[in-house]
């Protein structure tokens, strides 16, 4: 039987890079984002495989809704990458835009939140694996940095989640990339680590053995 891995902030960068070495390794994905047509046409791409599903991890029935049509189509969840998140429009707090902060907050700690709400019974079915994307600037301090800030609660929900996990034989990790060459930077990061870099780090974690809980994996660029 195909194990079936949940994936949000499916569209593009790691995330589709992730559904790609899913596949590829033999899972099944479900790809849940809010572009429509870049999600389809990467379910086209990997084939039946996929299924494609337009949602927002930031309000609590559209995840409900996309892990019930998930479990509907390939009857089970056996990992879920919590990806979906963004940067912040301006650095620093003095001249950030406490407006943008609130949809920075909503998906990078709510979305978060709202996807393991959603999908912990699934994977308690399973005795699942549930990984959350973290990042470098979740581990260190960096001058006025909101967006940081909420890579530093991502950080600390995963392991607390994997205490909670563990319980029932549940497994959580994160994975810490330092700078990605993705849609992330508007100029891209030529040189620096590559999605399909961080993709590898989220399949050990899921592919792991039983008996091995990988609770974090802290990627930088060797340039």
């Amino acid at each position: 039987m195909r194990k079936t891995l949940f994936i949000t902030g499916a569209s593009s960068g790691i995330g589709a890079a992730t559904a790609r070495a899913a596949v590829s390794a033999g899972w099944q994905v479900s790809l849940l984002a809010r572009s429509t047509d870049r999600l389809q046409a990467l379910a086209q791409e990997l084939g039946p495989a996929a299924l494609a599903l337009t949602g927002d991890v930031t309000q609590q029935a559209s995840v409900e809704l996309a892990v019930h049509r998930t479990v509907q189509h390939f009857d089970a969840i056996h990992a879920v990458f919590a990806n979906a998140g963004r940067g912040a429009a301006q650095p620093g707090v003095q001249t950030g835009d406490p407006a943008d902060w609130r949809g920075l907050i909503d998906l990078n700690i709510l979305g978060v939140l709202l996807t393991a709400h959603a999908t912990l019974p699934e994977l308690r079915k399973t005795r699942g694996t549930l990984v959350l994307t973290g990042s470098a600037a979740g581990r260190r301090h960096i001058q006025g940095s909101v967006y940081g800030a909420t890579k530093w609660f991502v950080h600390g929900l995963a392991g607390n989640l994997a205490e909670e996990m563990r319980t029932w034989g549940g497994r959580c990790g994160v994975v810490a990339p330092g700078m990605v060459d993705t849609p992330f930077f508007d100029d891209g990061a030529p040189g620096k680590l590559q999605a399909a870099d961080v993709a590898a780090a989220v399949l050990h974690m899921i592919d792991a053995p039983a008996r091995a809980a990988v609770r974090e994996i802290y990627l930088m660029p060797q340039d």
